[in-house]
Formats: C-alpha cells, sequence, structure tokens
C-alpha cells in the first residue's frame, strides 16, 4: 500500500472516530452509518482524483460534488431530478430540513431522538469535517493541522454533551490524530514542521533538509502538535459555558434521560404572547367543532410552565413518549368527581405554525395524522420530526371536569413527590410575595379557600389593572413589581399566583394556550391571535390540576371557583348540536357586504378563510430562487476559474502589441506556459536556444512543431541581443501549430487537466506572493521612516 493510501485511510478513520464523540448525543445513533459510508465515498473519489492526477481545487470539487449528491440521495431525492441531481426544489428541502433540525436542536434534550433535521445537521458537519481533514491531510499532505477540525469536533461534541464527552470518546479521537501523523511520516511532516521547530539542515545555506540522520523537527512537532491538541480538547470542554434546556443542555438530568422517544424541554412560548396580544388586527389561528354545551371553560392548553427558577418559568426536561391510543386516566382526578365526556373537532390555521398542538384540558384521546409524541406530566403533545399545527386537522376526546367547591375543600393533601416538585420557590422570591399572600388569604381554613381569596384580590379586589403595553418581566423582581404597581396583563397575573400560591404551600403551575375563542353563525367557533392566554393551574387531590382564572376582564371564572357557584346561572355562549360534522369547517360562508367584525374573524368568503388559507403559497419567494440560482452558478463557476483565466492570458499575450519586443516576448512566455500545462516544468535558467531543444526532446513534439519552437526562440533572441531587432513575423500562426503539436502528442488525461486545471495558474500565486511581499516591505519601509522622523524630532523639541 502506498504512503498516500495509507494517509487517506488514516484521515478517514480519524474523522470517523472523533466522531463518536456525537453518538451519546442523539438515541439511536445509526447516523452514524450514513456519515461513515459518506466519508468512504469523499476518501473513495479524492483517491481517484489524486491518481488522475487533477489540480487540488478540483480534487476538492469533486469530493464536495460527491457530498452534495450523496446528501441529496439520502435527505432529499424526492425533489431531486433522477434521485440525485440537486435543483431549487433539492435546496429549499435543505433549507426546510435544516430550520427543523435547528428546531430540533432547541426542543429536545440528551439525547435526543434521531430526526430528519437532527441526522442531517449531523451527517452534514461531519461531512464537513471529513472534507476538511482530508484536504489538509491527504491533498496538500499536511497532516497536522488536520488536527484542528478534528479538534473542532470534539470540542463541539463535549460542550454539547455537558463539559464533556467521556474519557473512552476523547481516546478514540486521540488516537485517530495521533495514526494520521504516524501516517504522514516523517518526511511528510518536515516543511509544515519547519514553521514550528525548523528542520535539520546541512551548513550550506538553502539547502534541502538533510534526509539521515535524527530527523529532530518532524518528531518534536509531531509531539508538540499532539500534546497542544490533546490539552486544548481537555481545557476547552470545561471552559464552554453551561448550556441549558433543550438539546443544548439538560443532559445531565435524571427525569430528561427516560422514557421512551427521548426528551423535551420546551422553548418557553411566552416569548410571543405579548406581542401576540398588542396585534392591531386580530387573525384566526384555528377552528373548531364540539359537542359541548357550554364553550365558556373550553380552554384550549397548549403547554405546562411548571420550573421556577426566579428568573421566568419553563417547561421542565421531561421524557416524552408515543402518543397512546388512549391517553391515561389524569393524574389525581377522582372518579367521585363529576366529568362529562366531549368531543371536539379542530383545524388550525395553514399560517399558525405551533409545536405544541392546541387542545381542550384534559385529554383523553387524540385522533391526529403527523409525527406527534406525548408528554405525559403535562398532558402534552408536541410535534416531532418538523411536525408543526400549520393546517392541522384533528380530533381531541377530552373531560370536562366540574367538580364542587365541597369536594375541592375537602381535597387531602397532595403527595410527597408532587408537592415538593410544584411547591419549589427560588430563595430569591423577595419576602413581600410571601407576606401578601398571607395577608390575602387570612381567614381561609383551607387551600382552596385560599386559592379561591387570591384569585378574586386579582381579579376584583386588589385593585389591578389589565394592560399590555407593561413590560412582561416574570422573574422574581417583575412579581414584586407587579404587586406594587398592581397592571399587567395575563402573564404577570398567572405567574404571580402561582408564585404565591406555592410559597403557601398549594402545588402550582402555569398553563398557556388559548382562551375558548367567538362563536360564528355556521356553529364554529373561531379562536383568534389575540385569544392567546396564560393562566394558573393548581393542584387539588381527587380533581387533579385545576384552572384558575386571576387575570381581570380576561376569560371565563369557573364554577367552582365562584363564590356563588351553587346559584349561578350559566348561558352558553355557543350551542352546537351533537349532530355536527365531524370535520370542523375551515371555510366561512361568503357575503356580498362584509362587516368589519366579521371581516376581521375572517367571514366574508373562502378569499379570506381562517388563518391565511388564501395566502399565496407558490413556492420559495423570487429572493430566494435567485440567491439559489446564484449560489448554483458560483458554485458551477468555480472549477471553470482557471480555464477563463489561462484563456484570457493567452488573448492578451498573442493579441496585437506596440512593441515588438514585448510582443517576442510575450509569445514565448506563452509557449513555455503552454509546455508547462502538458507536464513540461519550466527552467528559467536555460537560453532560449536551449528551452527550444529541451521542450522538442521532452514533449517529443512532431516536425512543424519543432520547427515552430526553434523559430521562436531565435525571434527571441534577436529581440534580446541584436543591436537592431527586426520584427518579427508569424508569431500567433507559430503558437498555434506548437498548441497542435502539444496536443498531438498529448493523452487525453494530460489535454484535460491543460484545459481545465492548467499548471501554469501557479504564476497568480507567485505574484500574489510577490505582490504581498512588496507591499509588506513599502509598509514596514514607510513606517520606519514615519518613526525615525518622529524619534528625531523629539530631541529638538526637548531641547527647546
Amino acid at each position: 500500500m502506498s504512503g498516500r493510501a495509507r494517509l487517506t485511510l488514516a484521515a478517514f478513520g480519524a474523522t470517523l472516530a472523533a466522531s463518536t464523540a456525537l453518538v451519546p448525543l442523539v438515541k439511536p445513533a445509526t447516523w452514524i452509518f450514513t456519515a461513515a459510508l459518506l466519508l468512504g465515498l469523499q476518501s473513495a473519489v479524492g483517491t481517484v482524483t489524486r491518481r488522475v492526477p487533477l489540480a487540488r481545487p478540483l480534487t476538492i470539487a469533486a469530493q464536495a460534488l460527491v457530498t452534495l449528491l450523496v446528501l441529496t440521495l439520502v435527505f432529499a431525492r424526492e425533489q431531486a431530478i433522477l434521485l440525485v441531481l440537486p435543483g431549487p426544489d433539492v435546496f429549499a428541502a435543505f433549507g426546510t430540513l435544516f430550520e427543523a433540525g435547528v428546531n430540533d436542536v432547541g426542543t429536545y434534550a440528551i439525547p435526543a431522538p434521531n430526526t430528519p433535521g437532527i441526522r442531517l445537521l449531523l451527517v452534514t458537519g461531519v461531512a464537513v469535517i471529513g472534507l476538511l481533514v482530508d484536504t489538509l491531510a491527504v491533498t496538500f499532505r499536511s497532516a497536522a493541522p488536520a488536527g484542528l477540525p478534528l479538534l473542532a469536533l470534539y470540542s463541539v461534541a463535549a460542550g454539547l454533551s455537558g463539559g464533556g464527552a467521556g474519557w473512552l470518546y476523547f481516546l478514540f479521537a486521540a488516537a485517530g490524530y495521533l495514526l494520521l501523523l504516524l501516517a504522514e511520516g516523517r518526511d511528510r511532516l518536515s516543511q509544515w514542521g519547519r514553521v514550528f521547530g525548523g528542520a535539520q539542515r546541512s551548513g550550506r545555506p538553502g539547502s534541502a533538509p538533510v534526509e539521515g540522520g535524527p530527523a529532530f523537527a518532524p518528531a518534536r512537532t509531531g509531539r508538540r502538535i499532539g500534546a497542544v491538541a490533546m490539552g486544548i480538547a481537555l481545557v476547552v470542554p470545561f471552559a464552554l459555558p453551561g448550556l441549558s434546556g433543550g438539546f443544548l443542555g439538560g443532559g445531565g438530568k435524571g427525569e430528561g434521560s427516560g422514557g421512551k422517544g427521548g426528551t423535551i424541554s420546551a422553548v418557553n412560548p411566552l416569548v410571543s404572547l405579548q406581542n401576540d396580544l398588542r396585534q392591531p388586527e386580530d387573525r384566526e389561528v384555528l377552528r373548531y367543532r364540539t359537542n359541548a354545551t357550554d364553550t365558556r371553560n373550553l380552554y384550549l392548553r397548549l403547554v405546562a410552565l411548571d420550573q421556577f427558577d426566579g428568573t421566568a418559568w419553563k417547561s421542565s426536561v421531561r421524557p416524552i413518549e408515543e402518543l397512546p391510543e388512549e391517553l391515561p386516566w389524569p393524574d389525581g382526578l377522582s372518579q367521585d368527581v363529576r366529568t362529562t365526556q366531549i368531543t371536539t373537532n379542530l383545524v388550525a390555521s395553514t399560517a399558525y405554525e405551533q409545536k405544541w398542538l392546541p387542545m381542550p384540558y384534559p385529554a383523553a384521546k387524540v385522533s391526529i395524522e403527523g409525527s406527534w409524541r406525548y408528554e405525559p406530566a403535562g398532558r402534552m403533545l408536541v410535534g416531532d420530526s418538523g411536525q408543526n399545527t400549520a393546517g392541522a386537522r384533528y380530533t381531541v376526546t377530552s373531560l370536562d371536569v366540574r367538580p364542587s367547591p365541597e369536594q375541592l375543600s375537602a381535597a387531602p393533601a397532595a403527595p410527597d413527590a408532587l408537592r415538593r416538585e410544584y411547591t419549589r420557590v427560588p430563595a430569591s422570591l423577595p419576602a413581600d410575595v410571601r407576606s401578601t399572600a398571607l395577608e390575602v388569604t387570612r381567614g381561609a381554613r383551607n387551600d382552596y379557600e385560599r386559592a379561591v381569596k387570591l384569585q378574586d384580590w386579582f381579579a376584583e379586589d386588589g385593585g389591578f389593572r389589565y394592560d399590555v403595553e407593561v413590560k412582561s418581566g416574570t422573574g422574581v423582581q417583575a412579581i414584586s413589581r407587579f404587586l406594587k404597581d398592581k397592571e399587567g396583563f395575563c402573564v404577570h397575573f398567572s405567574f404571580s399566583m402561582a408564585a404565591m400560591a406555592r410559597s403557601l404551600g398549594i402545588p402550582a403551575r402555569v398553563a398557556v394556550g388559548f382562551m375558548p375563542g367567538t362563536p360564528q353563525s355556521d356553529g364554529s367557533v373561531s379562536v383568534g391571535i389575540r385569544d392567546a392566554h396564560a393562566w394558573p393551574e393548581l393542584y387539588f387531590e381527587g380533581a387533579g390540576w385545576t384552572r384558575f382564572e386571576p387575570t381581570p376582564s380576561r376569560g371565563t371564572v369557573p364554577d367552582y371557583a365562584r363564590e356563588q357557584s351553587s346559584g349561578s346561572a350559566t348561558t352558553p355562549s355557543a350551542q352546537p348540536s351533537t349532530s355536527a360534522s365531524a370535520q370542523p369547517s375551515a371555510t366561512p360562508s361568503s357575503s356580498e357586504s362584509c362587516p368589519p367584525q366579521l371581516k376581521r374573524l375572517g367571514e366574508c368568503g373562502p378569499d379570506l378563510a381562517a388563518g391565511g388559507a388564501g395566502s399565496d403559497d407558490g413556492g420559495l419567494p423570487p429572493y430566494q430562487i435567485a440567491l439559489i440560482c446564484a449560489g448554483i452558478l458560483l458554485l458551477l463557476g468555480l472549477p471553470l476559474l482557471p480555464l477563463l483565466w489561462r484563456t484570457r492570458v493567452r488573448a492578451r499575450r498573442l493579441g496585437p502589441a506596440a512593441d515588438p519586443v514585448t510582443r517576442v516576448l510575450a509569445v514565448w512566455q506563452e509557449i513555455n506556459d503552454l509546455a508547462w500545462d502538458h507536464g513540461v516544468a519550466p527552467d528559467e535558467s536555460r537560453t532560449p536556444r536551449r528551452t527550444a531543444a529541451r521542450l522538442v526532446r521532452e514533449a517529443e513534439l512532431p516536425q512543424d512543431a519543432a520547427d515552430a519552437v526553434h523559430r521562436v526562440a531565435r525571434a527571441v533572441e534577436e529581440a534580446l541581443y541584436a543591436p537592431n531587432p527586426r520584427p518579427a513575423t508569424g508569431l500567433t500562426e507559430h503558437a498555434a501549430v506548437i498548441r497542435r503539436g502539444f496536443r498531438t502528442v498529448s493523452s487525453r488525461g494530460t489535454r484535460l487537466r491543460a484545459l481545465l486545471a492548467p499548471r501554469s495558474a501557479a504564476r497568480v500565486i507567485r505574484a500574489t506572493r510577490e505582490r504581498t511581499s512588496a507591499f509588506g516591505d513599502a509598509w514596514s519601509a514607510r513606517t520606519g521612516a514615519l518613526f525615525e522622523a518622529i524619534r528625531r524630532r523629539r530631541p529638538a523639541r526637548d531641547a527647546s
């Protein structure tokens, strides 16, 4: 096996070994087999293109192209041409998957489920690292700097896993890198190692590194680089900031690692709640039909926030599982409590995209298509694999729980484990929160009466004012400020009541979702964006989690929480018949003249159907299509840059010139570069006549091309050395004959390389390096002269 082949295998193994540090982040870790296959194909393509041989940029481009084709086949073959050829639809699908993967990263805790979005992120990341390692170690024969992308891969994995990816994975990554250094060997490392330690040389200036004797620089440099890389790999994970919540943290929590199908940590959904309530126009987000005789208590619940850390309320990291056919009986709900089973058919707007499914609480059964998973503690459904609520049609069977005040008053103490978890408050909670709660609930005989007194104090007796313009802080200081200023919106009321209830020892959490909505003329109920709401849920053994409504002028106070609930008459706000259509109607009735109120609710015909049903869905916006096309053209045009440069240079050299001497020398330069492109390297130490003889001999040019080379060489000698050189004629024709001669004697691979990847393009790099060096020298000279002038002026000023 050749040294380059061993280096290729070592680069493949090193990348695969380092990528094992990502295995604990996702379960099942089947993605690594796809990544290994892709890395193997990258290595194979690199081996073939380097044997052709192709220019280094073309080798890298070929590997990148194969990577794109494989990713297209695996993740977007349905949108591709012939399963593998990418087009605009493929890039759009990649964008959707990448967005879904980023959202999943923020949703799931470690170990996250192997969703398509997360799988694409992992496979693409490993493929990019593999391409960098192969490019550095094999294509450019510099294995030592290839440790940097390997280090980045391991450090990212270690940081995401909470400060360390485990000693076993570190040993894998370190062993892969050391094997890569060994595979390269001393002679492959010495050139790069001179930057750090200097290779051992003979005493002659400008001599090459000594082949014999102890190779101090390669071995010493390899050890230094390996030690530094391993040290950084050990230190960086501990230096990374702790990340909590979702895929970027929380992996160490015991409750986040159990359960079937991964875990979920809901991103705080209250980030945009205040903005939703401030919208100048209401937008319908969903519509439903139900057989409930009274929809006033039919709140549509999205998510429960059960963790208060002093900064914000948020959802805990909890296990999720497959959606069962029948949801389990609600925790703490006794069979003695009166319940009614109701059925609700819902359809979400295509413009409403949410990971959590709005449902009446507590749901007993959910019928929905798509990828949805169930979180038992909060009884929530969350979208999986990029699933969201846009356009969702589903049916929910739920329980209308109606405990009596007597049952809530006589409720026994909650289980110890539940009480400990849901009465936890941060040590930073201001003392006035608990003292205010004690003062408000003075005289109450049990937790139920305390809860009702808290609710009534916020909603009626405490002088609070509802205002969505108030700053929506959620920490302990925001609660204390809210109790003093007495103005805010549902976030402040629900958070404050839940915190005060916990300070009194009542288990509490905050629910987020929508109020019941507005009944429509066709029997359906429309829920708008302004119906977004937050409310507290308090736990009572026998009734389970029970809704309260402390926000004034918003929502409906439940019957069991009213002071005179037994005598209050209820007027149903909507009474759809039980024989209503099983499928909700999302298309409002049409009308020629539409009042503003009905127009706002989407009651003006199919063109203004619910929630943007008539919105433009014609595909990608024009600017995205333009960007994608520009990216494709750029990708296709990069390999053609050497060809375009060479064509332009040839046209300039063979074109007309004012000075005959300049024209002769330009044509001679073109002939030398033409020979270089076809494998005859230039030797500028020879005279034109000897150079011509060498080109004819080494390229084995035919007679007509050989004669043309000698004629141009004699013209060059005359232009350089004759006192009065005669103008040369036929130079362009001679150059054309010579070019045909090189093409005639060269193989197809040589001709292809001379066309697409000409070796003479290296002159661009040399010229750029020379210009950079000249600019640096000039800048240093000017800076030095300036400092010298300042230094000379200073003594004169001091003397004055």
